[in-house]
């Protein structure tokens, strides 16, 4: 296993979450700050929108409009022009706050969901990932998921790998036609715990590991690189060859009080994106 040293890129955030590429951008949530960001490679950094019940992940549709997931209020909305659009209403289907979400190539989205009212410290349970289509229509995708997280899109669309937190593995569904089969483990992380998830050009993934401030290149075959921090491991996204991470540089409890100790790191890596 590699070791690698990261570069600081922009900071003074809350915790940044659903890192994604797009027309030469950084796109990031900041949950509790309520707003969406881009960020240059520069470092310098505008907002997009403000998300006033907590934005998690971000993505976007093929034609290229933005959409975020709405924690609290169990939405998807489209940003156009700065301003909420609803894509889709989850409310009567997630358990819990509306997380981390893959678009495929036809526009469908597949989105996971705490599984329960984290916030309020009730018990521990699984939840359904669920499709939602361009019409903006939710179904079931997969059920019996432990705290789905980050998830991405490989092997041409016919693999979706999601992170499971508390069970501390990602795992790998077949994909095709907008139904995921075929459930199995891709890797077993031990007492990490992966949050944000991407992949590069050779189908491995890189995950932020919240418990233990990492964050790994995994294959099926096992962990090839890593980079740690001091602090908590959240999210990633590869542009061209750079691995942008988001970290909060601190414990929990300083983020608990809304410590603006967030950044965003980069790190040259060999593998590009997909």
């Amino acid at each position: 296993m590699r070791d690698h040293q990261a570069t600081r890129l922009a900071d003074g955030f809350i915790f940044l979450e659903g890192p994604k590429w797009h027309d030469g951008k950084l796109w990031v949530s900041d949950v509790f700050d309520h707003k969406v960001y881009r960020i240059a490679p520069d470092g310098s950094r505008e907002v997009m929108c403000q998300v006033p019940h907590r934005p998690s992940g971000l993505g976007f549709l093929p034609d290229g409009t933005p959409v975020v997931a709405s924690s609290k209020d169990h939405r998807i909305y489209r940003i156009i022009g700065g301003a909420l659009v609803e894509h889709a209403d989850l409310t009567g289907h997630a358990t819990g706050d509306v997380n981390d979400f893959a678009v495929d190539a036809q526009g469908r989205i597949y989105v996971g969901n705490f599984g329960y009212d984290y916030d309020a410290g009730d018990p521990r349970r699984t939840t359904h990932i669920h499709r939602v289509d361009l019409d903006g229509s939710v179904t079931v995708a997969a059920s019996e998921v432990d705290f789905p997280n980050g998830m991405v899109i490989i092997d041409q669309g016919k693999t979706l790998i999601v992170a499971e937190t508390w069970e501390s593995r990602l795992t790998a569904f077949d994909l095709e036609d907008g139904v995921l089969s075929n459930r199995r483990v891709f890797a077993d992380l031990g007492h990490r715990q992966p949050d944000g998830i991407c992949a590069d050009a050779q189908g491995a993934i890189w995950t932020g590991c919240f418990n233990t401030g990492e964050f790994l290149r995994v294959t099926r075959e096992g962990i090839t690189d890593r980079v740690a921090f001091d602090g908590c491991g959240v999210s990633c996204v590869i542009a061209d060859h750079t691995l942008y991470m988001t970290v909060y540089c601190g414990p929990v409890a300083d983020l608990v009080a809304g410590q603006r100790k967030a950044a965003v790191f980069t790190l040259p890596v060999d593998v590009g994106a997909i």
